[in-house]
């Protein structure tokens, strides 16, 4: 596993997150701006940006653009600015995550862990199951002489499952992990969501199976093993 490159131009905050990280077994780089983040970044293999906004030499939103350019790993914001415009701006660099100081420790390691588990994800491109291939590329899902292109969370939803067949995925990862942290709607959305997945792929014609698990949440399955 590579390292998590903390950014922040004032030493007693990249501490804090350090050790902070530390303590959930993470191996942790620090930076104190932005240039000195870019060469940290050359030089090692970094899995995830966690850097603050205003510093010298280079900000953090500078930073977010020159790390946009030639990698997509995942990058949380953490500062002192709450205000909505900030993030926007950050979002429209192609942040992952926004955390606002003073902040929780027990907070940033749950924000992490869920932004590694989605990058984790990402890293594969397209999955097989039953008679179904699932491109994450081109956002399609092919199946013999059929494609098609599903609305975003369906995709989501489908390509997360499938990428651990027979796991179970409770109902507070599928939503942390599709619609965020930070998500205040009603958990039933989850559900009609995995009801119209059910509804376009049933069973025989395409071998795999939405399977229910009560009171935890859902896994797919290849149909026919599910009958067993």
């Amino acid at each position: 596993m590579g390292a998590l490159l903390i950014v922040d131009d004032d030493e007693n905050i990249r501490n804090l997150i350090k050790l902070v990280l530390q303590k959930q077994g993470y191996n942790t780089i620090t930076a104190n701006d932005g240039m000195d983040a870019l060469d940290k970044f050359d030089e090692e293999n970094i899995d995830l940006l966690i850097t603050d906004v205003m510093m010298p030499r280079m900000d953090g939103w500078e930073l977010c653009k020159e790390i946009r350019n030639v990698s997509n790993l995942p990058i949380l914001i953490l500062t002192v600015q709450s205000d909505t415009a900030y993030k926007i701006k950050g979002f429209e660099l192609g942040i992952d995550d926004y955390l606002t100081k003073p902040f929780e420790p027990a907070e940033l390691s749950v924000r992490v862990k869920a932004l590694l588990r989605r990058y984790k994800i990402n890293t594969n491109h397209i999955i097989t199951i039953g008679n179904l291939t699932i491109d994450k590329d081109k956002f399609e899902i092919r199946a013999k002489n059929e494609c098609f292109t599903l609305p975003l969370k369906e995709f989501e939803i489908l390509f997360l499952l499938a990428s651990s067949i027979g796991k179970i995925f409770t109902r507070e990862y599928l939503i942390e992990t599709i619609w965020g942290y930070d998500f205040e709607g009603n958990e039933r959305t989850l559900d009609v969501h995995i009801g119209r997945l059910r509804e376009r792929f049933q069973g025989e014609k395409y071998n795999i199976k939405i399977i229910t698990i009560r009171g935890l949440g859902y896994k797919l399955e290849d149909f026919y093993a599910a009958k067993k």
